[in-house]
């Protein structure tokens, strides 16, 4: 839960890489806590940035190879 409250925390602040990079480990530990919340609340922050933003870019394609490995 303290990593999640983190990564809302620094998105807030404007550090958006590291709030993703929080959820991204929060999901590499554990991809089913909280109902996947690691994952939930990346897809919100995905749509914040916008789909097309080079760090969302990124930031899926860590995803995915997190979830499909």
């Amino acid at each position: 839960q303290a990593r999640l409250d983190l990564a809302s925390a620094l998105f807030a602040s404007g550090k958006r890489e590291e709030a993703i990079d929080q959820l991204l480990d929060l999901v590499r530990r554990d991809r089913e806590w909280n109902e996947q919340a690691g994952r939930k609340q990346l897809v919100k922050f995905f749509e914040a940035i916008g789909l097309a933003d080079p760090i969302t870019v990124q930031a899926r394609k860590r995803l995915s190879t997190i979830l499909f490995s």
